[in-house]
C-alpha cells in the first residue's frame, strides 16, 4: 500500500495549482501576465515533480494535464481533428541528452535524425483548408477544443486565403488540409505598437508574444490588422495524419505552398549536432526580426513518432529546449525623463551598471507613471532587470526597497524646451504640445511635408536632419525663410535639386485648410478629421479660438478629440507658430466644396484596397461633391463599401455584416461615370 502524501505536500501541490491557474487566466484570458515565463515554467515544473513523487494527488483539472488556456467567452468552439499538445521542456543540455536517450532506447535505434528549429514566441494556430481555401483558424485553447478567429486571421497577410491546385498537386497533397503554426509579431512591429501606445496614453504591452496573442483573440477583426502580425507555419495535418514520411518534407511542402515557413531549421544526424545547434543560436538570436525563447527537436522520421507515440500531453517524439532568461539584478541610481519624437514623456531609470547576457546595461525605460506605480519603484531601489530576447532591458520588479529612496515625480515643464506639460485627468501619457520643441522638431518637420499634408517633394530624413543639426530649421515656419546658397550647401544637394525643393516648399503655400490642419500634427487630428474641420473653420485663427464645446459640435469629432485641439492651441508657442507660418504667406481659407448633386445623400461610403482610376481621397471627395458622407470604418449604418484590389479587414466586415459592396466599376455606375 502506498504511504500516504504528508499534509504539507498536499498543501504545496494545492497552492501551486491554484497560483498556476491565476497566471494562465492573467495571460491566456486577459493577456496581462503578472511573471515571466521562466517563473510560469518553474513553478510547472515544481508541479510536476511533486505529483510524480505522489501519484495518488493528481487530478483531472491539473495544469500539468491541461495544454493551455479555457476557450474565452464570446468565440465560437471549434474541436481540433488532432488534439494540438504542448511540449515538454528541457532546460539544460544534458536534459536534451537524456531525452534523446529515452528515444533511442524507445526506438532501438541508436541514433536518431532530428530537425531543430526555432522555438517561436508566439500564438498557434490551426488553419484548416477545404478545396484549398483557407475555411477557419483556429487558436489551441484547451488543446482539444480551440477558438474560432477565422476573421481575425484572415488579416494576417503572411496567411494565404487560398493554396493553388497545382502547387498541391505537386506536392502530392489532397485539397483538404490543415496547417499548424504560429501567430508572432516582429520585434520592429512590437517596438512601433508600443510606441503607438505611449502616444495615446494606452497599454504598454510587455512582450511581442502578449501583444500578438492579444491581438488574434478581440473580437474586432481591425484590432488584429493594425498589429502588423506575422505567421510561420511548421507542422502539416491531413484528416489528422502526417502526410510525409519525414519531419523535413513537411517543412519543405510547406514553403512550396507558400506558406512562410523558416529558412533556419537543421537535419541534425544526433544529440551532438542538436546542442551545436541550439549553442549558435543562442549567440544569434538577438539579431532575428523576431523573438525565440529556444529550440524545437523533433524527430524526423514519421514512423519513429508514430511508433514512440504520445504522453497525456506531449509528445514523446518532440521536446522544446528553453533558453535561460537573462536576468540581473542593480540599483535604480536616478529617474529621469526621455522627450519623443512626438512630445511624450517617458520615464526612464538610470541604473548602475550591469552585465546582463554580455551586454552592460545602464538604463531601462519605464514606459509611463502607471508601470511606475505598478512596479512600485523609486530612486535608490534594487530591481531586477531583464534581457530576454529584446536589445532594451526591462525592469521585472523592485527586490528590495533603498534606505533612502525617493519616488518620482513627472516635471511641470518639459526639459527640453520649458513649455508646460499637458496632462488629461485619466489618461496614462503626459506631453509636450510645443510643435517647435526641440525633441520633437525634426518628426513634426517630416509630417508637415508629408505627402497627404503640405506634400513637399524631396524633404526627406536626410535633410530635415543636417537642416536641423546645422541649425538652419527651428520649426516648420522656418522653412518659407530658407535660402538657395544654404539647401545647396547641404550633402548629396546641388544647386538644381536645391531650386527643386525651395520651389515645392513655395508651391505649399496654396495648399488648402484641411491639408494644414493635419500637417500641424496635432494629437488625434487625422486627415479626415482636418478636412471637417476645414469645414466648420473658415481659418487656423478662428479654430485656434474654438472653444472645446464648439469642436465637439463639429462631425466625428468627439471629447478626445476636442480637447486635444483645444490642448494644442492653447500652448502659447503653437499659436506663435500661427503667426509666423501666416506672415511666411501660408495662410489659407476654407474651400467651399463644389456640390454637384444630392444623389449621395443620407448614404455613407467606405473605400479599402488600390483603386485603379483614382486615388480613395479623389473618390471620396466625389461622393461628398454629391452629397454622400465618408467613414474610416464599416458599420450596420455604413451603405456601401468600395473595394479596390488588395482590400483589407474592412471587405471582411462588408460581408459579415451583409453591407452592399461595390467594385470600381460599379462605384463609377452609381455616379454615372460610365
Amino acid at each position: 500500500m502506498a504511504k500516504a502524501a504528508p499534509a504539507n505536500r498536499k498543501k504545496e501541490i494545492e497552492e501551486l495549482r491554484e497560483r498556476l491557474r491565476y497566471h494562465e487566466y492573467r495571460y491566456y484570458v486577459l493577456d496581462e501576465p503578472e511573471i515571466s515565463d521562466a517563473a510560469y515554467d518553474r513553478m510547472m515544473a515544481r508541479l510536476k515533480e511533486l505529483e510524480a513523487a505522489h501519484p495518488e494527488l493528481r487530478t483531472p483539472d491539473s495544469p500539468t494535464v491541461r495544454v493551455g488556456g479555457a476557450p474565452r467567452e464570446g468565440f465560437q468552439t471549434v474541436r481540433h481533428a488532432r488534439p494540438v499538445l504542448s511540449l515538454d521542456n528541457a532546460f539544460s543540455y544534458d536534459a536534451l541528452r537524456e531525452w534523446d536517450r529515452r528515444v533511442r532506447e524507445g526506438s532501438g535505434k541508436e541514433k536518431i535524425e532530428y530537425i531543430a528549429e526555432h522555438k517561436f514566441d508566439g500564438l498557434s494556430i490551426s488553419l484548416q483548408y477545404e478545396d484549398g481555401q483557407l475555411v477557419r483558424g483556429v487558436t489551441r485553447g484547451d488543446g482539444t477544443t480551440g477558438e474560432d478567429v477565422t476573421p481575425n486571421v484572415k488579416t494576417i497577410r503572411s496567411i494565404p486565403l487560398r493554396v493553388d491546385a497545382p502547387a498541391l498537386k505537386k506536392a502530392k497533397l489532397q485539397a483538404d488540409f490543415e496547417v499548424r503554426g504560429e501567430v508572432m509579431m516582429t520585434r520592429k512591429a512590437f517596438e512601433a505598437l508600443n510606441r503607438q501606445q505611449e502616444r495615446i496614453g494606452g497599454k504598454i504591452f510587455v512582450n511581442p508574444r502578449n501583444s500578438a496573442a492579444g491581438a488574434v483573440r478581440v473580437l474586432d477583426p481591425t484590432i488584429t490588422a493594425s498589429r502588423k502580425l506575422d505567421f510561420f507555419a511548421y507542422y502539416f495535418l491531413v484528416d489528422g495524419n502526417v502526410p510525409f514520411a519525414k519531419h523535413s518534407e513537411a517543412l519543405e511542402a510547406l514553403k512550396q505552398l507558400r506558406f512562410r515557413a523558416s529558412d533556419d531549421w537543421k537535419l541534425c544526424n544526433g544529440i551532438q549536432e542538436v546542442i551545436a545547434y541550439c549553442e549558435n543560436w543562442d549567440d544569434k538570436r538577438e539579431k532575428l526580426p523576431y523573438e525565440i525563447d529556444g529550440v524545437v527537436i523533433k524527430v524526423n522520421a514519421t514512423s519513429i513518432q508514430n511508433e514512440l507515440g504520445y504522453t497525456a500531453k506531449a509528445p514523446r517524439w518532440a521536446i522544446a529546449f528553453k533558453y535561460p532568461a537573462r536576468r540581473e539584478t542593480t540599483v535604480v541610481k536616478d529617474i529621469l525623463v526621455n522627450v519623443g519624437r512626438t512630445g511624450a514623456l517617458t520615464p526612464v531609470a538610470v541604473l548602475e551598471p550591469v552585465q546582463v547576457g554580455g551586454v552592460t546595461v545602464s538604463r531601462s525605460t519605464l514606459h509611463n507613471m502607471d508601470e511606475i506605480e505598478r512596479l512600485g519603484v523609486q530612486i535608490g531601489d534594487t530591481v531586477l532587470i531583464e534581457r530576454a530576447g529584446e536589445v532594451i532591458p526591462h525592469v521585472l520588479k523592485v527586490v528590495k526597497p533603498g534606505k533612502d529612496r525617493k519616488p518620482f515625480h513627472m516635471p511641470k515643464n518639459c526639459p527640453e524646451c520649458g513649455s508646460a506639460i499637458h496632462h488629461v485627468e485619466g489618461e496614462v501619457a503626459y506631453r509636450c504640445v510645443n510643435a517647435a520643441c526641440p525633441a520633437k522638431r525634426k518628426e513634426s518637420i517630416l509630417h508637415y511635408a508629408g505627402r497627404h499634408a503640405m506634400d513637399i517633394d524631396g524633404l526627406g530624413e536626410k535633410i530635415v536632419d543636417q537642416l536641423v543639426d546645422k541649425g538652419l530649421l527651428k520649426d516648420v515656419a522656418g522653412l518659407y525663410a530658407l535660402k538657395k546658397e544654404q539647401v545647396a550647401a547641404l550633402e548629396h544637394m546641388a544647386e538644381k535639386s536645391a531650386q527643386n525643393l525651395l520651389e515645392e516648399i513655395a508651391a505649399s503655400k496654396k495648399n488648402s485648410l484641411a491639408r494644414l490642419n493635419y500637417a500641424l500634427g496635432i494629437q488625434l487630428v487625422g486627415e479626415r478629421t482636418g478636412q471637417l474641420l476645414a469645414e466648420q473653420f473658415s481659418s487656423l485663427e478662428e479654430l485656434a479660438a474654438a472653444k472645446q464645446e464648439e469642436l465637439e459640435q463639429v462631425p466625428e469629432v468627439g471629447p478626445k478629440v476636442a480637447a486635444s485641439i483645444a490642448e494644442f492651441f492653447s500652448e502659447p508657442a503653437n499659436r506663435q507658430l500661427i503667426k509666423k507660418l501666416a506672415k511666411a504667406g501660408v495662410h489659407p481659407t476654407a474651400e467651399k466644396r463644389e456640390v454637384k448633386s444630392d444623389k449621395l445623400a443620407g448614404k455613407t461610403f467606405v473605400f479599402t484596397g488600390t483603386l485603379a482610376n483614382r486615388t480613395r481621397e479623389e473618390a471620396g471627395a466625389m461622393v461628398q461633391q454629391h452629397g454622400g458622407k465618408l467613414s474610416g470604418s464599416v458599420s450596420n449604418k455604413t451603405n456601401y463599401v468600395v473595394v479596390g484590389t488588395d482590400p483589407g479587414s474592412k471587405y471582411d466586415k462588408a460581408k459579415e455584416l451583409g453591407v452592399t459592396i461595390l467594385n470600381e466599376s460599379e462605384f463609377e455606375k452609381l455616379l454615372d461615370l460610365k
